[in-house]
């Protein structure tokens, strides 16, 4: 039996079988597409808080400067957003993702229970998602549709009287501050886990991981 001082072995994985669609110990996740999907709506995503936080920043908006051009970028980057999740239905594995996402079983329950007690010591069953990530997901998708419409009724001030474009002006500010929040903790969770974002960025995750995190995940499915 190992000392708790002897060293963890490293590339374990290189000793067991291979994994559908990856090398040895490594099984595939994400496809290609919906790595690209994935890192564009994350650009336009990113440039919107950051434009965004040029205009309402006093300090920001100084340093930067070029007011227009700035507005202009937050708003074609806010409509584009949309874009990637479109020509994303042309991919297989991008359509069996978003259907994964959007059911909602008895195991998501007992994992948000857990996740919300913080409770360390009950199992946390899940499937290819997670229920937080399926709670983001669901959450994230209505928020851009929110902030997209009161968006243009901001942009196009010919759409709508004053009382209603200063309803929109007001939901789009406070749902902006609640998105950057979100989006800070969702970076937060991924900087703690390593193989979460090695799979998105090479498509592939160690079995190891996959059993501990997702057991009941059933790759190729």
């Amino acid at each position: 039996m190992p000392r708790p001082s002897d060293p963890v072995p490293r590339h374990t994985e290189h000793t067991e079988h291979a994994g559908p669609g990856g090398p040895a110990g490594r099984i595939r996740r994400f496809s290609r597409g919906e790595r690209w999907i994935h890192r564009s709506t994350a650009a336009l995503m990113g440039l919107c808080v950051a434009t965004a936080a040029c205009l309402y920043l006093p300090a920001l908006a100084e340093l930067v400067g070029r007011r227009h051009l700035v507005v202009t970028v937050h708003v074609w980057s806010g409509l584009l957003l949309v874009v990637p999740f479109l020509l994303g239905l042309a991919s297989r594995a991008f359509r069996a993702d978003l259907r994964r996402l959007g059911r909602f079983g008895p195991h998501d329950r007992v994992w948000l229970r857990a996740a919300l007690r913080r409770d360390r010591v009950t199992r946390r069953p899940a499937g290819k998602f997670n229920a937080g990530q399926k709670v983001y997901a669901g959450w994230l998708a209505g928020a851009v549709l929110v902030m997209a419409g009161t968006g243009m009724l901001m942009w196009w001030t010919g759409l709508v009287p004053l009382v209603q474009r200063t309803a929109a002006t007001f939901v789009h500010d406070w749902l902006a501050l609640t998105v950057a929040v979100v989006l800070a903790a969702h970076i937060g969770k991924a900087l703690g886990d390593p193989e979460a974002r090695r799979g998105l960025r090479t498509g592939s995750v160690g079995r190891a991981w996959a059993e501990r995190e997702h057991p009941l995940w059933r790759p190729g499915e």
